[in-house]
This record gives structure tokens, C-alpha cells and sequence, in this order.
């Protein structure tokens, strides 16, 4: 069984299989390399062998660990137990944060969340312990924050099932966000295939300062390259600009990225890195990191000539950088918080804001937490209260301890936050909302990191808005959006009015040290003996899986079109969590809530479309889709741009796979969703010529011919039969190569490694 911590040795051995692999590919490329290609390039399965062409080229790679979260770890171990083996490959460790629902504050909302999820809790930890995991229970902290504390290391490369796993970029780590699918792969000892990505580098100059913080150098980049610029792309940022921000600065900037669609963003090794991994307990990690500087850090020509390097460049001198809040629906709407004013009356944006949150995966570490701490201490010193409701959610146990200890939760209780537990919760859509009903129009504000329409709250309604948690305690005691922190006064106590400063510079890790704590953690048993992980039949949370059956051999002919999709149609709007992720564990009843979010292109209607072969008018997504497969009939869905977006969470695959989806063409795919629908078996198309999207009308039936002939690079034609006879045939792309049309040929690729296995 794998070691599960991160210890010295193991970070020697990486390093060393790293050099083993650059000596090779130095040799090949005879060119000085980036950081992101040393990590990269250092983790191949065969570096003599893999083709290295950036964005064309699939490489295997092998990580060197798995992270999951609760909600995408039930499937992904489903789909283990369903490969054949008995133990991980790779050390493993899955983290409970996306289950526990905010509502009345975190002692209340514990005790709620251990009672509802016990079931899956339970399944959790004994396959846990059954395959040789490390298992976080509820409370630890959210998995990225707990993996940067605890796993994370310089040089490393690991995957996980959840699209925030680049947030241990800021610690020097190649992490990428992934479906299960691909988990399980890894865990069972196959390399993990990914697209070499193409090079944007970001070169920073200067130093943040006043209200400007590490959360606005990226709020930036999804400005400048939008959420769909880092599509099979690695973001390295490089320039001395990077060594002024602390390590969790830093991984702030790196978890963002999967708003770009990146495949992950990296910052190099430097020394806040190594005061990181000493405040942490791990000081000598940081020695072994400090005796392979080199190799931790781009070659010196790729700054000197950065041009001849990489695809893109973006620039930023952090000392003129702006704070900005992004938003509403969409984290590319940046405007700096001057300009929000002006842009809400523009825009009829609802001004009152009805909640600031601060926390999350994206923006809970200490050094956050006392910047936003310290404009509660000036407004409680002038007897001001949040106007807003203000909620403060730790990223871990151990950040919620050293706060509690320092002060900064009194701080924040002393404007009247309500403190939520160390978890997701409103970032992902788990929030319980008693103050406003669904449909009514509202704003808010909040340091996550995602914000699109019925993200946070469930009601189309809500504006939600990003900023730096200091920003966004700012704006939760002015109460409006019509306010600009930087020159407005706030109300304090008795009508008298003040003006907030910019926070002071805050340390990056506690002086007196983390509280440290591992609260929660179950180490694997070593004798595992005949321990089982049990699935009630019954079970309306879990539910075992069944293999998914093999192509037939044909072409698709004449099958029905089920949506085409309007505009963005993100993994939410696919497969949306909130209520739903009860469910994440049993895929025939979460698979009811598929394309509830969808707009359909012909109606404008969300979550509706035409059932082909009935005559009761529009019905749900869903229900459609069960009643073509209850008639034997797979389906067709067309999409727009950037489709997929957002989240990791295969069951935007697997959901449509269940019920019968054969093909999806779209104008363009988000990297990791593709990826999933390859590793289903279902069939991912983009249009040729994009304007080909709009020749599809409502009633068509669909055929793809040449599936016989699939081969890489191959294109293939699709023919749109319409209701008045007519037709329109057209050239698609797909992008599969030889291994995964091998998945699709098996059905999946789970049925292809358990074939190998």
C-alpha cells in the first residue's frame, strides 16, 4: 500500500525521476524549458517515446498522488471497485466538504450534515479503508486548503476530482482538476492522459499593495483571456512580481485559473513557498525543495526571453493593479471597484446587497482572513455593523483554530457574521437561504471563486459578484453596490461617518504558529483482511454501477435530437448541484436533474425541450431522454461555445451516458468536460465551420456516418434530416486518438482497464 503523507523521501524520489526525464527531454527539445514543461514533461510514463507536440500531442504521465472530494468521490469509487483492484497505486485521499449545507451557522449545520449524509459518510470512509485511502471527515476543511496544508509539495504532480485542484499551484505543484474517471485510472495504475497544453505566461512586475490583493492578479487574467483562454493551456507566472506574493497569495491565483479553463496554473519555487511548508510543519520538504532550486524554477532564458517560450503573454505590474470585482453570472466581467457604481446603475444591477461572503477554497487563509479582519476592527471601532449579512466560512480546522486563537473570529463576530463550518457550502451551491424567495431578484458578493446564474443560492435571480474577501467585508458594511471602498465613507455608530484604510499588510503565516489539527483524518488500516464496503439495493444515495455496453458498430442513423443548447451551458446548467448533490452517489436518480439548466436554443425556455415522439409538448430534459431509451433510440445534443465549462463533475458525462446519449457537437468544449464525455463513450463533436450550428432546427433527426472509419484526425460527417425531408450534411472534428476511440469502441474506458485488469 502507498505511503499517504508526503514525506522527504518521497519528494527525493520524485526529484530524481524528474531529473531522469529532463536529461531525456533536454536532449529531444535542445531548448531551455519553462517551469510548467519541467513538472509536466518530468511526469511522463515514457519521456524517450511520447510525441511533444503542444496542443496536439496526448502524453501519459504519472502523478504523484489523487485528492478527492465527497461529492465526486462516491462515483469515482464506484467506478474503482468496478476496475478489479485491491488497493490504490497512488497514494489517495478523499476530503468531506461539498456535503454540508449552510444555514444556521457551523455548529448547527455539523451535526445536520453528520445526521442526512451518515450513508454516504460511512461508504466513504470503509472504501477508504478498504482500498488504502486517507480519509477527511466532515469538518476537516475543504480538500484544497487540506491538501495545501498537508500534501502539496514543489515539483509535484497530482490530480484530483474537482476542477479548484490547481489551487496547489501556488505551492509549486502541476495539480489538475479531473472526472473520476481519470482518478481511477491513476489509482489503479495506468498513466493519466492528458493533452500537452500550450504555454500562457503571465509576467508580474512590482508589488500589491493598499486594497489590491493576490485575488485581483487573477480576477485580471479572466478579464484579459476570458473563461474559455486557458482551454488546454498551462498559466505559468513568472517575473519577480511572483516572489512578492505569499504562498497562499499565490494558490489563490492558481485556483481561479479553472475559470480560464486552464488545464492548471503554476507558480515557480521561491521562499514564501518555504515558509509555507515550515509554518506547516514540513521544513524539511522545503530543505529537500531548497536543494533542488534549479529544477523548481523556469531556466533562466525563459524570463530574459519569455516571447520565445510561450504561446501568450500577459503582463501586470501589480504595483498599478487595481482591486476589481467580476460578475454578475460570469467571472470574466471585471471591473475595478471604482467603476461598480456606475456599471450597477448602468446595468439595472439590484444595488442592496443581501449577503457578503468571505472564505471558501479560493480565498480562506490566514493571511486573508486578517486582512478582512482588519476592516471589521475599524468599523467595530467606530460602531458600524455589516448592513449585509456576513458570512465567514475557514477553509480548514486548523486556519479556524490559529483565528480563533488570534483573534480575527471575534473580530468578525463583533460586525455580526455568522461563522459557517470549514466546508463548501454557498460556493457550490449548498446555502439555504431564509431570506428571500426563489425568483427574486437580489445581489450579493463574495471571495469564491465561481458565480454563475443559480451557482451560490439556486435562484436565477441572484447577482453574485467576486472581490477579495477585504473588498467584500468592505462592501457587506456599506450594504450597496453603489460604493467604492477606496474613497467612500460608511455609516458608524450614532449617523457619524468615516472612511475605511486600505488593510494593513497582514503575515503571510501566523507569528505564533498554525494551531495545527487533524481533525477528522483516518489513516487506512494496515491489515485490511477481509474488510467489504456494503451497498444497500435499496439505497436512494448509492448505488452500484453497471457497465456500460459496447458500440455496436454503426453508424448512428436518424436518432432524435434531445437539446441544442443556447448561449453558456456549463457543468451546472448540465448536471447542477445544490439540492441534487444527495444524489452524487446514485447516478440513475441524480440523472433526473440533467439539462435542467440548459436554454434551449428554439424556445428560450430553461430545462424544457421536445419530446419527438409524443404529442404532450415541451417536457423535462430527462424525461425525454428515458423515453427514447425505454424505445431503444440513442440521442443527439448540440451546444454552443465553451461548452462544459466549469466544474469537473463527470456526471455531466455520465448522466447523459445513462440515458442514452450517443454524440455531442458543439461550437467548442471546456477541456475537462470533453475529456469525461470521452471517457463514457460518448461521442464529442465540434463544428468544422461554427456557423453549421445554426442549420439544426427542433425537429431534426441526426446521423453521423463514418464511425467504422474513426480514426485519429479523421473528420466525420453528420447529416441533419429535417421534418419537411430536407437535409444538410456537414464535416465535424473530433479529436480522439487511438486510445480513446479504443474507449468508445468498449463503451468506456473503465470497461477497456477492466478488460486489462
Amino acid at each position: 500500500m502507498p505511503t499517504i503523507e508526503t514525506t522527504p523521501d518521497f519528494v527525493r524520489a520524485v526529484y530524481e525521476k524528474l531529473e531522469r526525464n529532463l536529461a531525456i527531454i533536454r536532449q529531444r527539445l535542445d531548448r531551455p524549458l519553462t517551469y510548467a514543461e519541467k513538472v509536466f514533461l518530468g511526469h511522463l510514463d515514457d519521456a524517450e517515446n511520447e510525441d511533444l507536440e503542444p496542443g496536439k500531442s496526448y502524453v501519459a504521465t504519472r502523478p504523484d498522488r489523487v485528492a478527492m472530494q465527497d461529492a465526486t468521490a462516491q462515483m469515482a469509487l464506484l467506478q474503482f471497485m468496478l476496475a478489479g483492484r485491491d488497493e490504490t497505486a497512488a497514494p489517495t485521499t478523499v476530503h468531506c466538504d461539498h456535503l454540508i449545507q449552510a444555514h444556521r451557522g457551523a455548529a448547527v449545520d455539523m451535526q445536520t450534515a453528520s445526521e442526512t449524509n451518515r450513508e454516504v459518510y460511512d461508504f466513504l470512509r470503509t472504501a477508504a479503508s478498504r482500498y488504502g485511502i486517507g480519509f477527511w471527515g466532515p469538518g476537516a476543511g475543504i480538500i484544497h486548503q487540506v491538501v495545501l496544508e498537508n500534501y502539496a509539495f514543489p515539483g509535484g504532480m497530482m490530480i484530483g476530482t474537482d476542477s479548484h485542484t490547481p489551487n496547489a499551484g501556488g505551492l509549486g505543484m502541476f495539480a489538475c482538476g479531473v472526472g473520476g474517471a481519470d482518478a481511477v485510472d491513476v489509482m489503479a495504475g495506468f498513466p493519466w492522459e492528458v493533452l500537452y497544453p500550450n504555454k500562457v505566461g503571465v509576467y508580474l512586475t512590482g508589488e500589491l499593495s493598499g486594497w489590491t490583493a493576490p485575488k485581483d492578479v487573477i480576477l485580471k487574467v479572466c478579464e484579459t483571456l476570458t473563461v474559455k483562454g486557458g482551454t488546454n493551456r498551462v498559466i505559468e507566472y513568472f517575473g519577480p512580481g511572483t516572489r512578492s506574493i505569499s504562498c497562499t497569495g499565490k494558490g489563490t491565483i492558481t485556483n481561479m485559473g479553472a475559470e480560464l479553463g486552464a488545464t492548471t496554473s503554476i507558480f515557480p519555487y521561491d521562499e514564501r513557498m518555504a515558509t509555507y511548508l515550515a509554518s506547516t510543519g514540513r521544513q524539511e520538504i522545503a530543505d529537500v525543495a531548497n536543494a533542488h532550486a534549479e529544477l523548481l524554477r523556469a531556466d533562466p532564458e525563459v524570463e530574459q526571453h519569455p516571447e520565445k517560450y510561450f504561446d501568450v503573454i500577459v503582463e501586470i505590474d501589480l504595483s498599478t493593479l487595481e482591486p476589481h470585482l467580476v460578475g454578475p453570472h460570469t467571472p470574466d466581467l471585471a471591473r475595478p471597484v471604482a467603476r461598480m457604481a456606475a456599471d450597477a446603475a448602468e446595468h439595472d444591477y439590484p444595488v442592496n446587497l443581501t449577503a457578503g461572503l468571505i472564505g471558501s477554497c479560493t480565498n480562506s487563509s490566514y493571511e486573508d482572513l486578517e486582512r478582512a479582519a482588519d476592516v471589521a476592527r475599524q468599523a467595530a471601532a467606530h460602531g458600524a455593523k455589516a448592513k449585509s449579512a456576513l458570512y465567514v466560512t475557514p477553509g480548514s480546522e486548523q486556519v479556524h483554530l490559529t483565528i480563533q486563537r488570534d483573534g480575527q473570529m471575534q473580530n468578525f463576530d463583533e460586525i455580526g457574521a455568522t461563522v459557517l463550518a470549514n466546508a463548501c457550502g454557498p460556493c457550490i451551491g449548498q446555502w439555504k437561504r431564509d431570506d428571500i424567495k426563489d425568483g427574486e431578484p437580489n445581489a450579493i458578493i463574495s471571495s469564491y471563486n465561481r458565480n454563475f446564474r443559480r451557482r451560490n443560492d439556486g435562484n436565477p435571480e441572484t447577482l453574485s459578484f467576486i472581490g477579495s474577501p477585504e473588498i467584500v467585508v468592505a462592501y457587506a458594511l456599506a450594504g450597496t453596490l453603489a460604493f467604492d471602498p477606496l474613497r467612500d465613507e460608511i455609516e458608524g455608530e450614532n449617523g457619524t461617518r468615516f472612511k475605511l484604510e486600505p488593510p494593513a499588510p497582514a503575515p503571510e503565516v501566523p507569528k505564533g504558529g498554525f494551531v495545527a489539527s487533524r481533525l477528522g483524518y483516518i489513516d487506512p488500516p494496515a491489515d485490511r483482511g477481509d474488510a467489504t464496503v456494503e451497498v444497500s439495493p435499496s439505497s436512494e444515495r448509492l448505488q452500484l454501477l453497471e457497465p456500460f455496453l459496447a458500440w455496436d458498430g454503426n453508424d448512428y442513423q436518424r436518432i432524435p435530437l434531445l437539446l441544442k443548447a443556447k448561449g453558456k451551458c456549463t457543468t451546472d446548467h448540465i448536471s447542477p448541484a445544490g439540492p441534487w448533490l444527495k444524489f452524487r452517489g446514485h447516478l440513475d436518480n441524480i440523472s433526473d436533474n440533467m439539462f435542467t439548466g440548459a436554454v434551449n436554443a428554439f424556445t428560450d425556455e430553461t430545462g424544457l425541450g421536445l419530446d419527438l415522439l409524443s404529442s404532450d409538448g415541451q417536457r423535462k430534459f430527462s424525461d425525454t431522454a428515458r423515453h427514447y431509451k425505454a424505445e431503444g433510440l440513442r440521442w443527439f445534443v448540440v451546444g454552443d461555445e465553451n461548452y462544459g465549462e466549469g466544474s469537473s463533475r463527470e456526471h455531466a458525462a455520465m448522466s447523459p451516458r445513462l440515458l442514452g446519449c450517443a454524440a455531442v457537437l458543439v461550437r467548442s468544449f471546456a477541456r475537462i468536460h470533453e475529456s469525461n464525455l470521452k471517457k463514457q463513450g460518448v461521442l464529442p463533436l465540434t463544428f468544422a465551420d461554427p456557423a453549421d450550428y445554426d442549420k439544426v432546427q427542433e425537429r431534426d433527426r441526426v446521423s453521423v456516418h463514418g464511425l467504422a472509419e474513426l480514426a485519429p484526425g479523421a473528420n466525420l460527417t453528420v447529416v441533419l434530416h429535417h421534418e419537411d425531408g430536407s437535409e444538410d450534411s456537414f464535416e465535424v472534428n473530433q479529436t480522439q486518438n487511438q486510445e480513446q476511440i479504443a474507449w468508445f469502441k468498449a463503451g468506456s474506458a473503465l470497461n477497456l482497464l477492466r478488460a486489462q485488469s
